[in-house]
Formats: structure tokens, C-alpha cells, sequence
């Protein structure tokens, strides 16, 4: 088992280099068909418009969308035609609101979606959309870079965040390609509950998992003594040295499927090493 297909999606021409060059590295390390989806968003809101100006102003936004995707395709070309590596592009020209239907369409056939992290200067709104659809209409695993100029880590240690939920599960079967290259995997499981079927042994049953797919694992159970989980993980990633943290993603409205919960949207805010979440 292992990645190969790797999708990335790119609204901003200011990171076409780096996640190409991010992309290139793990489609290399597992052999993998990277392909890139090319994003002209129009973010144009019709309410509030005098009679007759939504005609021209659409018209203009529609131009300015195919221009950034035109732009993006053909640096996209210029960087990976001379590349030995397997690759294709598409390209959307695409409304605000219809975001989440394409980027969850594409996610779904992909085995590693690779976006970098929605929050933080030059940021906007169209990044956590894009990241939300990845993981909630596409179900797919997600690794965001906090920051994807700098050299792709080697993952050789890696953080596994266990509750025991669902998206702890999904995300630990996700990231298994990186958990078996890793020299060591990490179970941090913060204030175990008292009841249920883990209470004599957190952990356990997960880590034996891990272990008959040859992964070297060890287990931390530790006390919840900061405000937030996401700061006990962050300190946790800091103590371990660890530069991959692997956790369920979780979101506030199970009805819409969007708007990242507490956790997930402080450990993306916040983290300044990559992060593998599924759902």
C-alpha cells in the first residue's frame, strides 16, 4: 500500500513553486501520478448590485478567473515539463460556492491531497474552503505544509494523536505509507477516559495494528495540564522531535460538513510542522 496518486490545488500563483516542489518530492518517494488542479476563483457577490451591473461585472470577474488559471497552467508546464516524473493538469474556473464541489470531487479518487496551511499572511478564505472540501467532501487525507518552500521533512518521526474516535482511526489507516517508512511512530493519548474499552490499556489496540504493518511504535500517555489539546500536541511534537503529526480532523456542523472545529483549526493556525489529518 502507498500513495499513488497525489493532487494538488493551486488558487495563488505565489505557490505554484514551492508545492510543485513539495509535490515533485513525494511523488518521487512513492512513485506516485501527481496531478494538478489549477483554480480561477470568482468571488463576485450579486446581492447589493444596481439593475444592470451584475451582467458586467461577472464579465469581468469571469475574465480575471481565466487569466489567473491561464497563468497557473503555463508556469505549471514551464516547471514539470522536463521532469521525468508522472503528471497532468486541470483547470477550473470556478464561483466561490462551487469550491467545495469540485476540489471533493477531485479529492475523492486521490490517495494523498498535499495543500498548505489555509491560515497565516497571504492567506484568504478560498484556502480553508479548498482545505474543508478536501477533507469533508472529499474524505480525503490531507497533509498541509505550514511551510512548503523549505525541505520536505524525511517523516522519520512521526506523532500519532489517539482518542479512539473514528477520525483518529481514519487518519492513522491514511497516513500507514508514512508510518511504516518511519523510524519511530509516537501514540500520544491525552487524559484517557476511564471508561470504555481502551481504559486498562490506551493505545493498545491501535499500536498492535500498527505493529503487524511493521511499524515501530511507542506509546505516551500523558495528563491534560495546558487549556487546549492542540497546545498539548504541539508541546508533545516539541518534547518527541517529532516533524509529522498525524490526527483526526473534526468539524463543528456535522450537517454541513465544513467550518474546522476547535482542535483542527488551532493545530492549522498554529503548527509549524506538517500535519496529516483525515476524517
Amino acid at each position: 500500500m502507498g500513495y499513488k496518486s497525489i493532487c494538488i490545488f493551486l488558487a495563488l500563483e505565489s505557490d505554484v513553486d514551492d508545492m510543485l516542489s513539495a509535490g515533485h518530492r513525494l511523488a518521487a518517494r512513492f512513485d506516485a501520478h501527481l496531478e494538478i488542479c489549477c483554480l480561477g476563483i470568482d468571488a463576485t457577490q450579486s446581492i447589493g448590485f444596481y439593475a444592470g451591473a451584475p451582467a458586467m461585472i461577472f464579465q469581468e470577474a469571469l475574465e480575471r478567473a481565466e487569466a489567473v488559471v491561464d497563468a497557473l497552467e503555463e508556469r505549471v508546464r514551464q516547471k514539470l515539463n522536463n521532469t521525468d516524473m508522472r503528471w497532468s493538469v486541470d483547470r477550473a474556473v470556478l464561483t466561490l460556492g462551487g469550491v467545495s464541489a469540485y476540489v471533493g470531487v477531485k479529492s475523492r479518487f486521490c490517495d494523498l491531497v498535499v495543500l498548505p496551511r489555509p491560515y497565516g499572511q497571504g492567506r484568504s478564505p478560498q484556502d480553508e474552503i479548498i482545505t474543508e472540501a478536501a477533507l469533508f467532501d472529499g474524505g480525503a487525507p490531507v497533509l498541509i505544509l505550514p511551510d512548503p518552500g523549505a525541505e520536505l521533512p524525511d517523516f522519520g518521526r512521526i506523532v500519532l494523536a489517539w482518542n479512539q474516535s473514528n477520525e483518529a482511526l481514519a487518519a492513522t489507516r491514511a497516513a500507514l505509507p508514512l508510518l511504516r517508512q518511519a523510524d519511530k511512530v509516537n501514540v500520544v493519548v491525552i487524559d484517557p477516559p476511564t471508561h470504555g474499552i481502551e481504559r486498562s490499556d490506551p493505545g493498545g489496540m491501535v499500536t498492535q495494528m500498527l505493529v503487524r504493518h511493521g511499524v515501530s511504535v511507542e506509546i505516551s500517555v500523558i495528563a491534560k495540564t495546558l487549556p487546549r489539546i492542540s497546545d498539548m500536541l504541539r508541546r508533545h511534537m516539541q518534547d518527541q522531535a517529532a516533524d509529522l503529526l498525524v490526527a483526526g480532523a473534526y468539524s463543528h456542523s456535522r450537517l454541513r460538513q465544513a467550518i474546522l472545529g476547535g482542535t483542527t483549526r488551532n493545530l492549522l493556525e498554529e503548527t509549524h510542522t506538517p500535519v496529516l489529518m483525515s476524517r
